[in-house]
C-alpha cells in the first residue's frame, strides 16, 4: 500500500513546456556580479598625455635694400653724431687715448665744422629733402627721421646747462660732467648700432627715439 502513492507520483503527468520555457528552465543562471568591497566602483580612464606643441612654421621674407638707400640712411646718423661730439670733451680729456678712435673721421669733421651753419643746413636738408619726400622708401625716411629726432634731443641738455649754469667747480659741475659723459656714451652706442644695421639693410630702433620718429611718418 505504501508503494501506491509513489507509483502515482511517478505516473503523474508533467505539464507540457514550450521550447522557450524549456530552455529557460534548463539554463543555469549565474549569480549576479557584485562589486568587490575593496575595489573602486568608478572606472577612471587614464589621462591622455598632452601632445608636444607643434612649432609654427615661420616664413620670413627678406627684401634686399639697395646700396644707395643703405648709404643715405647711414649718412643720416652722422648729423647727430657730429653735433653730439661736444658732450665727450670731458671724457676725452680724462682718457686721451679715446681720441685715437676719432682720427679717421677728423677730416670729415673739420670740413663739417668749417661750413657756416652746417648743422642747420644739414638738419633742414635731411628733414625736408628726405623725410618729407615720398619718393624715398620708408627705410630711408624712417632712419632719417630717427636721426633728426636724436639731433633734437641732444639740444635739451645744452639748454638745461645754459639755464642753470653749474659753473666750473662744485657738486653741480660734477653732475654736469657725469651727465655729459653718459650722453656721449649713449650717442656713440646709438651711432654704431644704427650704422651697422643700415649697412646690413636692417632697420635700427633706438630707445626713446623710434616711437617719436614713427609718429612723424
Amino acid at each position: 500500500m505504501a508503494s501506491i502513492p509513489l507509483l502515482r507520483l511517478s505516473l503523474h503527468r508533467q505539464p507540457f513546456l514550450k521550447p522557450a520555457d524549456a530552455g529557460r528552465s534548463t539554463a543555469v543562471r549565474s549569480p549576479p556580479d557584485f562589486p568587490h568591497p575593496l575595489k573602486p566602483t568608478i572606472h577612471i580612464s587614464p589621462r591622455p598625455r598632452p601632445l608636444p606643441p607643434s612649432r609654427p612654421s615661420i616664413i620670413m621674407s627678406y627684401s634686399t635694400v639697395p646700396a644707395t638707400e643703405r648709404l643715405i640712411s647711414a649718412a643720416a646718423y652722422c648729423l647727430p653724431f657730429f653735433n653730439g661730439l661736444q658732450y665727450g670733451r670731458f671724457l676725452l680729456m680724462q682718457y686721451p687715448s679715446l681720441g685715437l678712435v676719432l682720427e679717421p673721421i677728423l677730416p670729415i669733421l673739420s670740413f663739417y665744422r668749417s661750413v657756416p651753419y652746417a648743422s642747420f643746413v644739414a638738419f633742414f636738408a635731411l628733414y625736408l629733402g628726405v623725410v618729407r619726400n615720398p619718393s624715398f622708401s620708408r627705410f630711408v625716411r624712417f632712419n632719417s627721421m630717427q636721426a633728426v629726432v636724436l639731433d633734437v634731443l641732444l639740444v635739451v641738455p645744452l639748454l638745461v646747462n645754459r639755464i642753470f649754469n653749474p659753473g666750473r667747480a662744485g657738486v653741480a659741475f660734477r653732475l654736469m660732467v657725469m651727465a655729459h659723459n653718459a650722453i656721449f656714451v649713449f650717442l656713440v652706442a646709438c651711432f654704431l648700432y644704427s650704422l651697422g644695421f643700415c649697412i646690413l639693410g636692417k632697420t635700427p630702433y633706438l630707445p626713446f627715439v623710434a616711437d617719436a620718429a614713427e609718429r612723424q611718418l
